[in-house]
């Protein structure tokens, strides 16, 4: 085992699969520990905030260093790992790819949460999968009596990601319109930002993993309408055989048409969140309350996309002035200026 990463996590978590994808492609060894917080493995060091997948990094001196945030994570591993990069080069790629991989992570688990427990048949299946993913020996009983749990807490909890019943219309619709603008792109040349998978598809992949997947609304929608991005879902889980090429990446001219639609979608719904709740922390509010695609939107604030909308400011900042002219120009035509400082 010293010679391989080890990964907690489970199957239902987007980030957890975004993650163990990412490590097939980049064919970096390791292992997974099917396991959560409800029942840990014993002997390995928990982190100061519970998430999954935690990734256990080994220090010089034998111990293990848990981390959580996928973000960082991976530009930990470009930085430990050489070669097949998740992240462009080129700084202007490598903008558009921390700006979407950030919406798939922030932005696209709405749906995905929404899905898995707003509707009655998701939360059917959702509970049990639950479940038995935690603990599969379980009896029945016990499974369902944890399912019962965990179904209705969820359902408690849908408001935290914004879900409601005003709001369910916005979340759908954002849905059905990324999968319109993917089909397209995959189109092109098969991947997000040219023919080579990014830190932005796998964040994709992960939240697919589970709308696609496992939440039968969602995953009806993707099937009937879209069966490309069903596919691509099963060949992104393992492309550790494809041999990547620099030249596979899109030119900023190229990536500036094809990365349109989804840079307006963007514009459309997650810019608009990312500064109401940067304005009611700023506030000291408890609850962000604005519009969104032409409907009241209210969740509570969140910290932490707080640091996400000042991360991809400081991104802008940080670019090239050339480059940066560029971005700037880009981001106001597909209404996302509000990441501009």
């Amino acid at each position: 085992m010293a010679d391989r990463l080890e990964l907690m996590g489970v199957p239902g978590s987007p980030y957890t699969r975004k993650m163990l994808a990412l490590l097939r492609y980049r064919q970096i060894p390791y292992s997974v520990i099917w396991a959560g917080y409800r029942v840990p493995p014993e002997g390995y060091p928990r982190p100061k905030v519970k998430l999954l997948p935690t990734v256990f990094f080994p220090e010089a001196d034998g111990s293990l260093t848990p981390a959580v945030d996928s973000t960082p994570i991976i530009r930990r591993l470009e930085n430990d790992y050489a070669g097949r990069a998740a992240l462009p080069d080129d700084p202007e790629l490598r903008f558009y790819c921390d700006l979407i991989e950030d919406y798939a992570d922030e932005w696209l688990t709405k749906p995905m949460f929404h899905y898995r427990w707003y509707h009655a048949p998701d939360r059917a299946n959702a509970g049990p999968m639950i479940a038995y993913w935690s603990v599969n020996m379980s009896s029945r009983a016990e499974a369902d009596a944890f399912a019962d749990q965990i179904t209705a807490a969820q359902f408690e909890r849908l408001y935290v990601v914004g879900s409601n019943d005003v709001t369910a219309q916005t979340i759908e619709d954002s849905y059905v319109r990324f999968l319109d603008i993917l089909d397209e792109l995959l189109q092109l040349r098969g991947y997000v930002l040219g023919a080579r998978p990014s830190a932005a598809d796998f964040a994709i992949y992960g939240q697919l993993t589970q709308l696609g997947v496992v939440e039968p609304t969602s995953a009806a929608i993707m099937s009937r309408d879209h069966p490309r991005i069903r596919a691509w879902v099963d060949l992104v889980e393992d492309l550790s055989g494809l041999k990547p090429d620099k030249a596979d990446w899109f030119s900023p001219e190229e990536a500036r048409a094809a990365l349109a639609p989804l840079l307006c979608e963007i514009g459309r719904v997650y810019v608009p969140f990312l500064l109401a709740n940067a304005a009611a922390a700023a506030r000291g509010d408890k609850d962000v309350s604005t519009e969104i695609d032409g409907r009241a939107w209210t969740q509570p604030t969140f910290p932490y996309q707080v640091k996400c909308l000042a991360s991809l400011r400081n991104n802008v900042t940080s670019l090239p002035e050339g480059t940066r002219r560029e971005v700037e120009k880009v981001l106001a035509k597909a209404g996302c200026s509000g990441l501009c400082p």
